[in-house]
């Protein structure tokens, strides 16, 4: 392969390095995918570390691709830009509205604009509308704080109980279609809990497939209340739920401790799903739970208190994280494509 030396990483380029560090690819495997000299993806990597609480009080240095992303545009606008925006009012006024209002990533609402064939004067590429917001003078009210940044803290995972071992089926043992993402069926199922002395929490489960969303709000994070809320959805669902939920991964919260109530059809002799267990303090193994639960931070921020949250607020927030086009599906919606599987 002839690298190409040198040269300004694109906003995917930084997406494509971070996925990779996750996954534990070295910097010249890096460099060589990307095409690119080693020295840029050390460079690139020194600019996008950033500090990234793991676990507890654990934090950890990573690269986060959204910093290193805000650092190089900072860079630019030193340069003083030229603004492609010029007087089209209606294109600022729209993309202010749909991150602001509507939650969305400068990716999403270009995206959108394309799909919906929306026509405005201005047409730029998502590298560029980033930096605009960057800077903080091209809109009127949207900034960077309106942006989800990455290396948040995750979870509080000393509020949680956790199980020494694990009632059930491991990750390893999961069939070779589950780990490859290739079949329907197959999702993901965490907690989000809310501050301490709090009690209710939402349920949420992902199709590792499609990446569609669940959202259940339980009363409480336990083993019962789980079990609980599956049974609700079995009870709407009827004999589709087997069809549906082919297998679950949780984690090894104590509230997914009761293996046998998961999995045990409450309507029918027999089991309903198949149910699999993480490593303890391994939420990469729950990747789609993980970016899910992100997502949904959009509404409902770190601290919120779920004893005050309606259910027609969370279902709110599962329609709009259901309908909001995401890059991992090529910017359809998560609801369009689980549609499609459901209806085969």
């Amino acid at each position: 392969m002839n690298y190409k030396g040198y040269h300004h990483l694109k906003w995917e380029d930084r997406l494509k390095i971070e996925g990779a560090l996750k996954t534990g690819g070295k910097p010249a495997e890096i460099a060589k995918m990307l095409g690119v000299c080693v020295k840029t993806i050390y460079n690139e990597i020194k600019r996008g570390l950033c500090l990234q609480q793991k676990e507890g009080y654990i934090f950890q240095e990573e690269y986060c691709a959204e910093v290193a992303e805000r650092k190089y545009q900072e860079h630019l606008r030193a340069k003083g830009p030229e603004i492609k925006l010029g007087r089209d009012h209606a294109f600022a006024n729209f993309v202010e509205r749909k991150i602001i209002e509507d939650h969305y990533s400068p990716g999403a609402v270009l995206a959108y604009i394309e799909e919906a064939g929306l026509e405005f004067e201005t047409h730029i590429c998502e590298t560029t509308l980033y930096s605009y917001i960057y800077r903080g003078d091209v809109f009127l009210e949207l900034t960077e704080e309106h942006l989800l940044y990455k290396g948040e803290r995750r979870r509080d995972y000393e509020q949680r109980e956790r199980a020494k071992e694990a009632p059930g089926d491991t990750i390893e043992d999961r069939p070779p279609e589950v780990r490859a993402r290739n079949t329907f069926g197959h999702w993901e199922m965490d907690s989000i809990m809310g501050p301490v002395g709090s009690k209710a929490a939402l349920l949420v489960l992902t199709e590792r497939l499609t990446r569609w969303g669940l959202v259940i709000r339980v009363p409480d994070h336990t083993a019962e209340s789980v079990v609980q809320a599956l049974n609700r959805v079995e009870r709407r669902m009827g004999k589709r739920f087997r069809e549906v939920f082919r297998t679950i991964t949780v984690d090894n919260g104590s509230e997914f401790m009761d293996c046998a109530g998961l999995q045990r059809s409450y309507r029918l002799k027999g089991p309903r799903t198949k149910i699999y267990y993480c490593h303890p303090y391994s939420p990469q193994e729950r990747g789609s739970n993980e970016n899910m639960n992100r997502i949904l931070r959009r509404w409902f921020p770190k601290g919120t208190n779920f004893d005050q949250v309606t259910e027609a607020e969370v279902a709110q927030a599962a329609e709009w994280m259901n309908n909001y086009p995401r890059r991992i599906l090529g910017w359809r919606s998560a609801g369009a494509v689980f549609e499609e599987y459901v209806a085969a």
